[in-house]
């Protein structure tokens, strides 16, 4: 297992911005943003990227935690599992069977975000490289093509906390602990 030591010697003005923010609007900072904000570009990016995709996918919040938590699943990010299942739960109001069958790799009682999560497991797994077929499916169940982009926007942004995550190793914050996930 991978590990980075990480001495944290002195924050950049652009990580301490990203710390400030977020204590204020979470009343904290999240471990993994400590972690990540060793490099501010990283961080940095992360933030803005999490952001736009948040005002920007064309999905709502409850389909937001979906392609987030399926990107988790799929790149078994015990961190953003917590996090994200928790946020699910508690902000974006996610029905708890559903994050659960997320969480436990089986099938989403409902249609719609079954597809939703299908097809961002597979864009993942794939690397982007999934069939005609596998779109279709999406946009049967009521997607658009611009949505399949967002998706891919929302791998982008996960993609970045999972890798980062796996090398750093954040603990779980507290606020997370009630929805700690091992694969």
């Amino acid at each position: 297992m991978t590990h980075l030591k990480l001495e944290t010697n002195s924050v950049s003005p652009i990580s301490q911005a990203i710390y400030d923010s977020s204590k204020k609007a979470l009343g904290f900072v999240p471990n993994m943003y400590t972690k990540m904000g060793q490099n501010p570009a990283l961080l940095d990016s992360y933030i803005y990227a999490y952001n736009s995709f948040r005002a920007n996918s064309g999905f709502n919040p409850i389909e937001q935690e979906i392609v987030f938590l399926s990107v988790a699943y799929e790149n078994s990010c015990e961190y953003c599992m917590a996090a994200h299942s928790f946020i699910a739960d508690a902000m974006s109001k996610v029905p708890t069977e559903i994050t659960d069958a997320i969480r436990d790799g089986k099938q989403i009682p409902d249609a719609k975000l079954a597809a939703l999560s299908k097809l961002t497991r597979s864009l993942t797994v794939s690397r982007g490289n999934v069939s005609q077929d596998e779109i279709d499916a999406f946009l049967a169940a009521g997607f658009t093509e611009n949505h399949v982009l967002g998706i891919i926007a929302g791998i982008a942004v996960k993609t970045m906390s999972n890798y980062s995550n796996h090398i750093t190793h954040p603990e779980i914050d507290s606020a997370f602990e009630g929805r700690v996930w091992k694969k």
